[in-house]
């Protein structure tokens, strides 16, 4: 046994952390590689648009590499175990909004989605859930549309106004 209540025997390396830390490092590489092929920087001026996606791409390749530190040395906590249902239910909603926004308008798409997380989160009263996403939804579209002049995509309900 290890002084931590292991098997000796047993691999202390977080396999799940390793990954995590290689995807971190894929894109801060690619960041750092599309940042540096991309064009529209003035010779002239030490700081300007290709600094800050150098520093964020640094940034998060120093943390892959602690990330996958951390992992060879199998401190990350024990995880608890993964609840399927409530991501399904967020992804689904998101789905719905991504193909419903254009024909039935921001609002109403919005609001399924909200009512989706909720449920995702517990709430089970769609019959609640739904007006409210879509009061809450038609809110934030109205300050949008007639308040920042912004352009979402309208249904029947934000042709009303």
């Amino acid at each position: 046994m290890t002084p931590d209540n292991r098997p000796a025997d047993q691999s202390r390396t977080d396999r799940a952390g390793l990954v995590i830390a290689a995807i971190m490092a894929a894109f801060s590489i690619g960041m750092a590689w599309s940042t540096y092929n991309a064009g529209g920087t003035a010779a002239y001026a030490p700081v300007g648009p290709k600094t800050v996606p150098f520093i964020v791409a640094g940034g998060l390749f120093i943390l892959s590499i602690w990330t996958a530190f951390e992992a060879f040395r199998g401190d990350f906590p024990k995880r608890e175990p993964q609840n399927l249902s409530p991501m399904l239910w967020i992804i689904g909603g998101l789905a719905v909004q991504m193909l419903l926004i254009k024909s039935v308008g921001f609002s109403i798409a919005t609001g399924l989605l909200f009512a989706a997380t909720a449920r995702g989160f517990g709430r089970d009263k769609f019959w609640f859930t739904i007006p409210v996403g879509i009061v809450f939804s038609f809110v934030i579209w109205f300050i949008f549309a007639k308040g920042l002049q912004l352009s979402l995509p309208a249904g029947p309900l934000e042709r009303l106004f």
